[in-house]
């Protein structure tokens, strides 16, 4: 009445709010009623309920609500990472439903990590859902069979993954064990111990790993009998696990030679001149632009430990070993300079990447399906043209499949999504925002991160540029990881991602915790350029690593304990390889593991092959006279 709206609101009054608004036809406006009629919003989300944790088995569904409440709630909408969900077209994440709830098809270890929610336009009241996925555990006890003589100790082995770490317990013949002198149990539960083996030793030895959600279990067996009564269990033990499996083929000028590590011993040296079977061809023939005549090999895979595919890049070909028979069984023809090669164990094929030519004029990328199979083999080519490398994820315990794979073009700041089983591209991510080419990647199934060494598109070798995350539930880029650079790598169990600064010698180390939250925990100053890094199963701890690292130009090699911070260094290790004599890409001095139970480590130098123990952080022992041994797979019996 003061401001004489009568005039302009055509006489409408306040009758008129209670004839129109008036919802129950009460008499009375209440608040809400008259918030409404001026489409006032009101939202309110409770202290208590600000941040949520939600804990799911992997393999089910779940729901997220958002706990905004208010008159006129505008839609909800959900963020993971800042990437805005409701307008992605996912197959396993919808906002379905007029609740304003998330849903969650079978969830998986990708999926953890932190969701947020906010009614549309009033994004400063917004809600965090934690998910962590829970994992029952998977296990892998070694060996399974072993046979010992009385007075010897034996070891058993048992590695558990799952989400909470498991507890591992074992029992003998179906009842409980009990530690004592003579029997120990070693980090937490994981290797049983036995320090002198008697006769009444002998026995099924069954591994229990438990966590919240789930147990598992599996025998390993202990025959302990005297050398004179050698049961059928010594004999098979003897042969499958001395002469066969728990290897190292090292590939050098002279040829293939596959080494026991435990004792130091050459087991079989294939000479260069030796003819490969079925085509007769020497293993190693003259070629043209290689003087003096020796081998030249750049990369090698372990195909289920039954094969081992090696690359000659200047015979375009690889060749085929078989394990067994520690022999070259088959010689495959590839494209021009085949340079990479990498086991796609979901498919069973192995995707082999050429040069063309030494100044990569014409790289191209071709697959060998069904690699374990003992047939003729030969190569698919894919339709990649200007490929400069590629990244397939790795399987563990718990990630048994992979669907995707990732092709880097020359010079292109993208990496181009593949189906691994029809080679086809799935999408392109762009980098182009962040001036990145990318140089490499590594990946955790905790929260699905991809993680990219960058190059920049000014080519200035001075300017490295910081990793780049990918988050795989949205493939979208979130942004830089903090300011690391470098090439990164990731434990087995993707809980620890490593990366090696190559401008200051530093090596940061990032967790992933169970919540999907990632973390810098701490840097290790190795004073080297890190050439190679490899991960080894703490002997101290479960579920926990050490890492391994050797330096590209000197003769130091770093040893540190993920778990304590504890580093050593081992010097002395002799010269690397010069990187002019190694023109393949990758480490001009490698660092490899004997698996998941092994003790063992080997790297190079340029004239010999050290043999480290994992165990005491100590050299076991040197080969002489294997030169440019820089290509080198571990055989395994798991």
């Amino acid at each position: 009445m003061k401001e004489h709206l009568e005039d302009s609101l055509l006489e409408c009054t306040m009758q008129d709010l209670l004839r129109y608004d008036d919802y129950n036809n009460d008499g009375h406006l209440t608040l809400h009623e008259f918030y409404t009629a001026f489409q006032v919003v009101q939202l309110s989300l409770a202290e208590d309920q600000r941040v949520s944790v939600s804990t799911v088995t992997v393999g089910l569904s779940t729901v997220l609500s958002c706990a905004i409440q208010g008159t006129l709630r505008p839609p909800i909408i959900w963020k993971r990472n800042g990437i805005i969900l409701n307008f992605l077209d996912l197959e396993d994440i919808n906002d379905f439903g007029d609740d304003g709830s998330l849903y969650i098809t079978k969830v998986t270890t990708i999926h953890m990590g932190n969701y947020s929610c906010h009614a549309y336009g009033y994004e400063e009241l917004c809600q965090t859902h934690v998910l962590q996925v829970n994992v029952p555990p998977v296990i892998l006890v070694y060996p399974e069979t072993q046979a010992q003589e009385p007075g010897v100790s034996a070891s058993l082995h048992c590695h558990a993954d799952g989400i909470p770490n498991p507890k591992i317990l074992w029992l003998k013949n179906g009842m409980d064990l009990q530690p004592s002198k003579q029997l120990s149990l070693i980090a937490n539960g994981s290797e049983l111990h036995i320090g002198s083996v008697r006769y009444e030793d002998t026995g099924a030895y069954t591994c229990i790993a438990k966590n919240e959600v789930g147990v598992d279990e599996d025998i390993s067996s202990l025959f302990v009998e005297d050398s004179a009564r050698k049961t059928l269990a010594n004999i098979l033990w003897r042969e499958e696990g001395l002469s066969v499996g728990n290897m190292f083929y090292v590939f050098s000028d002279e040829g293939i030679t596959v080494l026991q590590p435990s004792e130091c011993e050459i087991r079989r040296h294939i000479k260069r001149t030796e003819r490969i079977m079925a085509s007769y061809e020497e293993m190693c023939p003259k070629s043209e632009g290689v003087s003096p005549e020796h081998c030249v090999w750049s990369s090698a895979v372990s195909v289920r430990d039954k094969y081992i595919y090696v690359t000659q890049p200047f015979q375009k070909r690889l060749l085929v070993i078989d394990t067994q028979a520690q022999n070259v069984v088959q010689m495959v023809e590839t494209d021009p300079f085949p340079v990479k090669l990498l086991y796609d164990k979901s498919h069973d094929q192995v995707w082999v990447l050429s040069w063309g030519s030494m100044q990569k004029s014409h790289p191209t990328l071709q697959v060998i399906p069904q690699a374990s199979v003992g047939e003729v083999h030969h190569t698919l080519r894919t339709p990649f043209q200007r490929v400069d490398d590629f990244f397939i994820p790795p399987t563990n315990l718990i990630i048994t499949h992979i669907r995707f794979g990732f092709v880097f073009l020359k010079s292109e700041p993208a990496v181009h999504k593949i189906d691994l089983e029809t080679f086809h591209r799935v999408k392109t991510i762009s980098l182009k925002n962040y001036s990145c080419v990318p140089i490499s990647m590594a990946y955790t199934h905790l929260t699905g991160f991809y993680f990219i060494q960058c190059r920049s598109q000014s080519r200035d070798p001075s300017s490295a540029q910081p990793q780049l995350l990918i988050d795989s539930v949205t493939d979208t880029v979130i942004g830089p990881n903090l300011n690391i650079t470098g090439q990164p790598y990731v434990s087995p169990d993707g809980r620890y991602i490593i990366t090696p600064d190559q401008q200051c010698g530093k090596v940061r180390v990032q967790t992933v915790s169970f919540q999907g939250v990632l973390g810098l925990s701490r840097e290790l100053d190795t004073s080297f350029i890190v050439s190679d890094l490899v991960f080894q199963p703490s002997f101290t701890k479960s579920n926990q690593y050490s890492v391994v690292a050797a330096s590209g130009s000197g003769t130091d090699l770093l040893i540190s304990d993920l778990a304590t911070g504890h580093s050593e260094v081992l010097r002395s290790l002799k010269e690397p390889l010069s990187h002019h004599t190694w023109p393949w890409g990758g480490p001009n001095r490698v660092v490899v593991s004997s698996g998941l139970f092994g003790l063992y480590l080997v790297t190079p130098s340029a004239e010999s092959l050290f043999v480290l123990n994992g165990k005491l952080n100590t050299p076991h022992c040197e080969v002489s006279d294997i030169k440019r041994g820089n290509t080198v797979v571990w055989v395994g019996e798991v």
